[in-house]
């Protein structure tokens, strides 16, 4: 299994998205062990969503889907409506 992440810093309210078959590990490394990157800029990261998807191709397309988006306002109904998560799921 794989999962797409939305990551937030209350930091500096920004909003990050990734893919990844390990969720755990994954919100470590952003905030523990990368350095000299986007993510280690800001600091504290905390998981807003995930989305389960069967493989790697799949993750890819529906994160390059989200990013395509460009789009705070998306990102924030991705958080908070599964019906919205249905439909990003339903195009894959």
């Amino acid at each position: 299994m794989f999962w797409v992440y939305i990551f937030y810093s209350a930091t500096d309210d920004k909003y990050y998205v990734g893919q990844t078959d390990n969720l755990e590990l994954r919100l470590k490394f952003h905030n523990e062990l990368s350095e000299k990157s986007f993510t280690s800029k800001h600091r504290p990261w905390v998981l807003k969503r995930s989305i389960q998807v069967e493989n790697r191709p799949q993750a890819v397309r529906t994160e390059r889907r989200i990013k395509k988006r460009k789009s705070r306002k998306y990102l924030e109904s991705l958080i908070k409506d599964e019906n919205i998560v249905a439909a990003l799921l339903a195009k894959l």
